[in-house]
């Protein structure tokens, strides 16, 4: 007995050796620069949340926060490099809904994005917005849904691109409700809004940013929000769950990751201090100019809701036999 209890005590004497380097590296962090890289072109809303975040994590650390930007095949190219990089915490990501999309829509991905990552934040969620045409008969999410149905096929809805957010919400409506819509593909959201303001297709989800201005104007008509509150931007506008597709979300949002096998150490202190960032007022208010709302999440929540994300895009991609080459 006394055998055993020594060498109980001597795994555990050696486990917590292990953990303490670990500790000792999350409670110094950062010591030098920390390179934040969004796989996406400058200018977009992911970069401009990026370098908001990256001004508020620079002044908290009093050490540099370098945002890069590394664009390539809807993210996958700098995804695949992070994988394979040391989880020091020296090199983050932070991307948008597609890290969770892509899995189910490129079969030859040279990562698993399940175990070659770790999430670390939710940084913000965008809700996106049903908005049809003014000319269109439906006012309300019941009439758009009984419109389809009386109508099988003949309802098109219009997308920045196939496998983009926005095409997916189309896609996870039909399955929701039941209907036949039929997908029209954009190369950008640009293109799409135009012709859905100028009649040519009658439906589209978009993001609120993107089509507010327009819905003030009465040019377009907002049935719902995609989120599962209401939208501060368009506080009249019902969920879609409050319209009776019960249990629809479909936010875009957007994510800090690490490469997969961090400390839970360091992961839930960068977790902590990105919460910390995103609760001053001034990204509070840089962040609501962009429609966009701070997570909240922690660690071990974000994770999971990755995880959720991961299995839901995958589900509506193959029902919906959405394939890219």
């Amino acid at each position: 007995m006394t055998m055993r209890i020594q060498r109980a005590l001597a795994v555990l004497a050696g486990a917590a050796g292990l953990a303490l380097p670990a500790l000792a590296h999350a409670q110094n962090f950062p010591t030098q620069p920390v390179r934040l890289v969004v796989p996406f072109p400058p200018g977009g809303t992911t970069d401009i949340l990026a370098r908001q975040l990256a001004a508020e994590l620079q002044k908290n650390w009093g050490q540099p926060v370098v945002v890069e930007n590394r664009a390539g095949a809807s993210g996958t190219i700098f995804s695949e490099q992070l994988a394979a990089m040391q989880p020091d915490g020296y090199t983050l990501m932070l991307t948008a809904t597609h890290h969770v999309i892509n899995p189910g829509l490129y079969k030859n991905l040279r990562y698993n994005t399940r175990t070659d990552f770790t999430p670390i934040a939710q940084v913000a969620a965008v809700p996106n917005v049903l908005v049809v045409n003014h000319a269109f008969p439906a006012r309300t999410v019941q009439e758009l849904i009984a419109y389809a149905r009386q109508h099988p096929g003949k309802v098109d809805f219009g997308s920045a691109g196939t496998g983009g957010a926005n095409h997916l919400s189309g896609e996870l409506f039909k399955s929701m409700t039941g209907i036949q819509m039929t997908h029209i593909p954009y190369k950008g959201a640009a293109p799409a809004l135009n012709d859905l303001l100028g009649g040519q297709i009658p439906v589209m989800f978009d993001s609120v940013p993107g089509v507010i201005q327009h819905i003030k104007s009465g040019r377009l008509r907002a049935l719902g929000v995609t989120s599962l509150k209401r939208s501060p931007a368009l506080p009249d506008v019902p969920t879609l769950d409050e319209a009776g597709v019960k249990g629809f979300e479909a936010t875009a949002w957007f994510g800090l990751y690490g490469p997969g096998r961090m400390s839970p150490e360091l992961a839930n202190r960068l977790s902590a201090d990105v919460r910390k960032a995103l609760s001053s007022p001034t990204v509070r208010k840089e962040f609501a100019a962009q429609g966009a709302e701070p997570g909240t999440m922690t660690q071990p929540e974000f994770a999971a809701f990755v995880d959720a994300e991961l299995s839901k895009w995958s589900k509506v991609i193959a029902d919906a036999n959405i394939k890219i080459d």
